[in-house]
């Protein structure tokens, strides 16, 4: 009921608020090299999944190809969570406020099933926020596109407790933070293979954030144009990014 109120008394503050976005450094925290992409509230952040028929878009190109055809291009963009083989989303899908993945509650094996995982919202006034999975499920916010994975990184200022300062599971990760205004939305993604701890240090200790989530590793793609940056493999799953007007 509190985190409710709060939305909604933000929703009202960013209503009248003049739109801002700022891109994406590579920067220090924590000891760790990272790409920080820092999006404000009010800014156009959206997430991707399929086309017009069904497909699954798959990659930044046909990402910035759909948003071409309305005089739009990508700022950033970056992978946005776990998906199956054919790059349905393992949990939570929200786009455009149709929801096309259900939330998923239950613990499993693997990244996504470690609980506590969360949802990252953004709502339909441009606000952000980060939600513990079954915690969303009760409260059931309004959310104009969502996200579901996991484990969360930090959840109310705290790393998460299977976190082991000496795990050997090193990847190139990739997550976001939520700042306590809702106002902030950090997306990061590691220089060099992390484990979680480290990660999650980076946005606790480096970014100041109380709620963190991680998007996925191993897979963890970049976009940003403005550093000379596009990231390829295989065809992804989920895709968020901020759009901007062509240039």
């Amino acid at each position: 009921m509190r985190l409710r109120r709060a939305l909604g008394a933000l929703a009202v503050t960013l209503a009248s608020a003049p739109l801002h976005a700022e891109v994406c450094a590579n920067e220090t925290h924590s000891g760790q090299a990272v790409t920080v992409c820092k999006v404000m509230a009010g800014a156009d952040l959206r997430l991707f999944l399929n086309d017009e028929d069904g497909r699954a878009l798959g990659t930044f190109g046909r990402v910035d190809a759909k948003l071409a055809d309305e005089g739009k291009r990508l700022v950033f963009a970056m992978n946005a969570g776990m998906y199956h083989r054919d790059r349905r989303p393992v949990g939570l899908y929200i786009e455009n406020a149709r929801t096309q993945a259900p939330l998923i509650t239950a613990g499993s094996a693997g990244n996504f099933g470690m609980r506590p995982n969360g949802v990252f919202c953004i709502t339909p006034v441009g606000s952000f926020a980060i939600i513990e999975s079954r915690a969303f499920g009760k409260l059931e916010p309004d959310c104009a596109h969502a996200t579901q994975s996991g484990p969360m990184l930090v959840i109310d200022g705290a790393f998460h407790p299977r976190f082991l300062p000496d795990s050997a599971s090193r990847l190139i990760r990739n997550g976001v933070g939520v700042s306590a205004d809702g106002r902030t939305a950090y997306f990061v993604i590691s220089g060099s293979r992390v484990n979680f701890l480290e990660f999650a240090r980076v946005f606790r200790e480096g970014l100041g954030v109380k709620q963190a989530l991680f998007l996925d590793g191993n897979i963890s793609r970049l976009h940003a144009p403005d550093l000379g940056r596009s990231d390829f493999g295989f065809p992804m799953g989920p895709i968020i990014g901020l759009v901007a007007q062509a240039r």
